[in-house]
């Protein structure tokens, strides 16, 4: 029998490591129709998810309960318990959805159509569209602003970012880009968004609040998407198999880093210390350390993973240093 001071330093040991249980990461794997979950902390995967229509997109809700999934061929999306790792329900969509995101309050749940030029507004409890917005063409990467007030679309064929008032569901600007935007990427304090130009092969910074572009930065061929850790952006280049890594500050290249073949998804861990990069062509996902710029480990997926969109799950508050 274990004593109540032996049980006490117990609890405050696992307290002050943050929980039993890693964040996970779930990568939606386009050639074997499932996710794979990953364990962040050991690198392995944990279960696989059958979802079918070749998964592409991928958000988590802030909590951390739910996982939707777009499959843009099986024209559906998926609704996935993320603790008991359950496919809950495959609601079927018109069109090609594509990219998707959740409001930080966890409904709605919105989904770029690439075909029809709309975002389509899905209730996940009552498992119906209850709105569409019209905005430009070909609509992929999409992400809400942390107060949950605005939507940001990358509108590819238009080269232009729709930034749309939630409340209203109107679009409210088209802040013209580079070419062919696909990933968009809103910064913590929701002043900048961060797009990748997959044909112009650079990054439009915006003011979310001035409606405009304030800087372009060059990075390498075919950027996809944008994730931001420790003062810098971290973007990942398709044909160039590689992170381009910029000061989101002054904007300046700090360093291109080395991953596996065709990048396209990337998120940072919650703390900001590491970045990961899901290779579509290579089954990998590569850590990179955020200070140091380094690559410092790879995990195994399924076929063909791609994980466009917040991919992470988190499992336990972050503990705050004394």
């Amino acid at each position: 029998m274990i004593s109540h001071t032996r049980a006490a330093l117990l609890a405050l040991l696992l307290v002050g490591a943050g929980g039993s249980r890693a964040d996970e990461a779930f990568v939606t794997n386009q050639a074997e129709d499932d996710l794979s979950v990953l364990d962040l902390d050991t690198g392995k995967a944990v279960a696989t998810i059958p979802i079918g229509g070749k998964p592409a997109g991928v958000a988590v809700s802030a909590d951390g309960a739910r996982v939707y999934v777009t499959s843009p061929d099986g024209k559906a999306l998926s609704i996935v318990d993320a603790a008991a790792r359950k496919l809950l329900h495959r609601m079927p969509l018109e069109g090609g959805p594509l990219g998707v995101a959740v409001h930080p309050s966890g409904s709605p749940v919105y989904v770029a159509d690439w075909y029809a030029s709309r975002i389509m507004v899905v209730d996940p409890e009552k498992r119906e569209v209850t709105g569409r917005i019209e905005v430009g063409k070909s609509p992929s990467g999409l992400a809400v602003t942390p107060d949950g007030k605005l939507l940001l679309s990358a509108d590819r064929e238009s080269n232009q970012v729709s930034i749309i008032d939630l409340a209203t569901e109107k679009v409210l600007a088209a802040v013209p880009v580079g070419e062919h935007p696909f990933g968009v990427t809103i910064d913590a304090e929701g002043k900048r968004a961060y797009t990748a130009n997959v044909t112009s092969n650079d990054v439009s910074v915006i003011d979310i609040a001035a409606r405009k572009v304030v800087g372009t930065v060059p990075v390498g061929e075919r950027p996809y998407v944008v994730g931001l850790a420790n003062g810098r952006a971290f973007v990942t280049d398709q044909y160039a198999g590689q992170v381009s890594v910029f000061d989101t500050a002054t904007l300046r290249p700090l360093k291109d880093v080395p991953v596996g073949e065709y990048p396209e998804g990337l998120q940072a861990s919650r703390d900001g210390k590491r970045v990961y990069v899901v290779n579509w062509a290579s089954n990998t996902v590569t850590v990179i350390d955020s200070e140091t710029l380094k690559s410092v480990g790879e995990m195994k997926t399924g076929d063909g993973p791609r994980a466009f969109g917040l991919f992470i799950r988190p499992t336990a508050p972050i503990q705050q240093r004394p």
